[in-house]
């Protein structure tokens, strides 16, 4: 006659540890079971009896026992190798899918969707989605970008990072550019306020009000922003602009200025009043690479957290806005780190180089 198996030996914690699983409503099924298998176990059950309960085999019951009593809850969440399911996907049609994303299209469309693939390869479309997802494959996404053909790329990148990595002494970098025509949109109705299970709504069309151009220098080290909205983008402008900038920073730094290639930056009247202001030093980001420049970043965050959902009725309406973000920001400014070096930038630039001549 068998004779009945001993109770398990279970601690005061680890029988806590198997309480709270066993009483959990987000850890997964079979941990759940396992954790009430192991502590009816130590209550002295028998393996059928707890097999009955729990609706398992009390073969499963059996191996759960001697799986504890060899390692304790060290592996408790770990499926064994060799159990689980199974894989139910040939390697064929893996290879399949992958050549179909990566070197092909679905007819008379730009890229591939679950429901296209599933339908040309003949599997569903979350065996679609799990091969997709295994190999970090993402069709439906699709990401800027341009390689500088600036003759004196290599240079400008250096001077610019170099400002980042490591700024001079007694003096300030600033980032500055415009971002012009800025619209004072106002929408045709009012908007519906958030309620639950539904956002914010507001009408798809809209009323133009005029527009306006905003003028920004971010200052590297602090995150700070000098700012100035005017009604148009002329050198006048950015004259005016780099005389607020000149009396807003103290008369003892020198001031290394980021900025693109625009003309206007450049403009005789300009260099004119530069020459005559030798603190200034600027320094120009190569062309196609407004990247390089940070305040690019800042502009991007004011757009999403100021303009995009903004209602205004008029441009001193929107100015105001404006101000009222830029000031917000200057109470707890931010900076921003930059840390890839120009060396890795030109690892990247390279690679890149390289795939387009191999397309070309």
């Amino acid at each position: 006659m068998r004779q009945p198996v001993p109770a398990l030996l279970v601690s005061p914690g680890q029988r806590e540890v198997l309480e709270s699983v066993a009483r959990s409503s987000s850890a997964p099924h079979r941990e759940v079971v396992r954790a009430r298998a192991l502590m009816m176990a130590a209550d002295g059950l028998a393996n059928t009896a707890i097999a009955r309960a729990l609706s398992v085999s009390p073969a499963s019951v059996s191996g759960w026992r001697t799986r504890f009593a060899e390692e304790g809850l060290v592996k408790f969440a770990q499926v064994r190798q060799g159990r689980g399911r199974k894989t139910t996907i040939p390697q064929e049609k893996i290879d399949e899918i992958v050549d179909l994303t990566l070197n092909y299209r679905p007819a008379g469309e730009t890229h591939w969707s679950c429901r296209t693939m599933a339908a040309a390869s003949g599997v569903s479309k979350s065996t679609v989605q799990q091969v997709w997802s295994a190999r970090g494959l993402k069709p439906h996404r699709v990401e800027t970008f341009k390689l500088s053909n600036d003759p004196n790329f290599e240079e400008k990148l250096v001077d610019v990072v170099g400002l980042y990595l490591n700024p001079p002494e007694k003096a300030i970098v600033l980032c500055a550019d415009e971002k012009s025509s800025v619209q004072a949109l106002d929408r045709t109705q009012a908007s519906l306020p958030m309620v639950k299970g539904r956002g914010e709504t507001m009408t798809h069309d809209y009323k133009r009000h005029g527009t306006t151009t905003l003028f920004a220098a971010l200052d590297v080290l602090t995150g700070m922003i000098i700012s100035q909205c005017m009604p148009r983008h002329r050198h006048q402008e950015w004259l005016k602009f780099l005389k607020t900038i000149d009396r807003q920073v103290s008369k003892d730094l020198q001031i290394h200025l980021i900025l693109d290639n625009y003309a206007t930056h450049k403009h005789d009247d300009v260099r004119a009043w530069l020459d005559k202001h030798p603190r200034f030093h600027l320094h120009f980001t190569p062309t196609s690479s407004s990247w390089l420049n940070l305040v690019e970043r800042w502009f991007r965050e004011l757009t999403d957290k100021a303009l995009r959902r903004g209602v205004f009725h008029s441009v001193p309406d929107l100015v105001n806005s404006i101000q009222e973000y830029i000031n917000a920001h200057n109470h707890d400014p931010k900076p921003y780190v930059w840390t890839a070096t120009a060396e890795s930038i030109f690892a990247k630039v390279a690679r890149g180089r390289i795939a387009l001549e191999k397309i070309s």
